[in-house]
C-alpha cells in the first residue's frame, strides 16, 4: 500500500468527482489502519470445489478474501459461491483475487480490476458478481468508487465495465463508519447492484467508535458470524435474483 494514505492526489474529474473520490480514499484508509491492528481469526478450509471446466462460464464470482487468510477466495467467499450456486441453475464459476491480504488494498484492487477488464472482453456474456469480506470489502470499494490512478491503484476500470456486473455482496465493510452508510450511495452506476451486509454489533463496520465495544463485540466481525447470521445466504439470493 506504501505512502497511499499519506500523500495527497488528485484528478481531472471535477469539483464533485473529487469530493466523492476523496471520500472514497479517505475510508479506504479508515478500514486499512483498522484492518492493521486486527487479525481474522481462520476457520478450517477455504477451499472451493472447482468450477465446471468452461472458458466463459455463465456467471463468475469475483470474491477478495478478509485479512490474514490464506490464498483462496476465503471462508466468507466460499460460503457465498456456494450458497449462489444452490440458490441458481445458471454455471457459476469463481476467482479468488490474489493479494496478500495484510493491508495491500491497491494490490487486491489492481488485481480484481484487471481480472475484470480480462473478462469484458474474452467472455461479454458471462455476468459478473463481485464480493469481499472485511479487507476484501475494501479493495471493491476502491475499485468501484475511485475513478483513476491513485499512488499503488494503477488500474481503474474503464466507463461501461458496470453494465457486465450483476450484483455485489459487502460484509463486513469498514468504509460504512467513514462514509456514514454504504457506499452505493456514491457509486451510481452499481447502486441498485450492491447489498453491504454489517452485523449489528460488527465493530468495525457499525457507528460505535467506543474502544469497549469494540472489544466486547469483535466475535460479531468474524467470518462464521456472516455465515451463522444468514447474511451470506441473504446475499446471496440477493445476487441470484440479479443473474
Amino acid at each position: 500500500m506504501g505512502h497511499f494514505c499519506h500523500r495527497r492526489t488528485s484528478w481531472n474529474i471535477g469539483t464533485r468527482g473529487h469530493r466523492r473520490t476523496t471520500r472514497v480514499v479517505a475510508a479506504t484508509c479508515a478500514v486499512i489502519f483498522a484492518a492493521a491492528l486486527m487479525t481474522v481469526a481462520p476457520v478450517l478450509s477455504t477451499r472451493l470445489p472447482q468450477a465446471a471446466a468452461v472458458s466463459c462460464p455463465e456467471v463468475e464470482v469475483v470474491f477478495a478474501r478478509g485479512r490474514e487468510e490464506p490464498a483462496g477466495a476465503g471462508i466468507v467467499g466460499t460460503a457465498f459461491v456456494n450458497a449462489l450456486r444452490a440458490k441458481s441453475s445458471k454455471k457459476i464459476g469463481y476467482y479468488a483475487v490474489n493479494y496478500d491480504a495484510n493491508i495491500g488494498v491497491d494490490q487486491g484492487a489492481n488485481d480484481m480490476s484487471a481480472h475484470i477488464q480480462y473478462m469484458v472482453p474474452n467472455c461479454p456474456n458471462t455476468r459478473l458478481v463481485l464480493g469481499g469480506y472485511s479487507l476484501g470489502a475494501a479493495v471493491t470499494d476502491m475499485v468501484l468508487a475511485v475513478p483513476g490512478p491513485v499512488l499503488g491503484f494503477k488500474n481503474p476500470l474503464p466507463v461501461g465495465s458496470d453494465g457486465h456486473v450483476a450484483a455485489v455482496a459487502l460484509f463486513g465493510n469498514g468504509t460504512r463508519k467513514v462514509l456514514g452508510g454504504s457506499i452505493s450511495n456514491i457509486v451510481a452506476g452499481y447502486r441498485d447492484k450492491i447489498i453491504d451486509l454489517c452485523n449489528a454489533s460488527d465493530p468495525v463496520c457499525s457507528p460505535s467508535m467506543d474502544i469497549q465495544t469494540w472489544a466486547d463485540n469483535w466475535t460479531d466481525h468474524l467470518q462464521n458470524a456472516y455465515i451463522k447470521s444468514g447474511m451470506v445466504d441473504q446475499a446471496a439470493q440477493f445476487a441470484a435474483a440479479r443473474l
